[in-house]
């Protein structure tokens, strides 16, 4: 889980989650991080657990709406059914393109005065902040699962939270862990 774009003065935490309910956990726990203009890039394997993470910065942020993959409407904005930022949720799997491509979900219009999520965003969206959030969920697949005995195994995945820019410079991402 090493990234050559993470710099000596980048925030790192690096946790483990068992189960579903601990990943929406996490993702109630970065929500408290969370400010207006923050984008997170997720980034794992076909069902690692980005949409449950997702949901759980949605119950954290307060959002209204149940937060569900927006893979084939690209992107779900979800108002906050209180005073805080709304949640705009983007799922850039079936995107090809880089930045040009995102350009008429209009992202940047949206991301000062939003929390924005983008699955599958590396090396879409990165153009939009000079400071993020990457969170990188790796779960054990095929050849890497092949050693794995204890069936409950398949739920354990390793997270890697990155932040990136000065915004994250100071940050203590320490209380992710739980």
């Amino acid at each position: 889980m090493n990234d050559p774009r993470v710099g000596p003065g980048d925030a790192v935490a690096r946790l483990t989650v068992t189960t579903a309910d601990e990943m929406r956990e996490l993702g109630r726990r970065l929500a408290k991080l969370l400010r207006p203009g923050d984008l997170l890039l997720l980034s794992g394997e076909l069902g690692a657990g980005k949409t449950t993470l997702t949901r759980g910065l949605g119950e954290g942020l307060g959002v209204r709406g149940a937060v569900t993959s927006p893979t084939f409407v690209i992107a779900r904005v979800h108002p906050s059914l209180g005073d805080g930022p709304p949640l705009v949720h983007v799922d850039a799997y079936r995107l090809g393109g880089g930045l040009d491509e995102m350009e008429d979900l209009d992202l940047d219009v949206s991301l000062p005065d939003s929390i924005v999520a983008v699955e599958w965003g590396d090396g879409k969206v990165e153009d939009l902040s000079d400071d993020r959030l990457h969170v990188v969920i790796h779960r054990a697949v095929g050849a890497d699962a092949a050693h794995v005995t204890d069936p409950s195994a398949d739920d354990v995945r390793e997270v890697a939270v990155t932040g990136i820019g000065r915004r994250w410079a100071q940050a203590d991402l320490s209380g992710l862990a739980g």
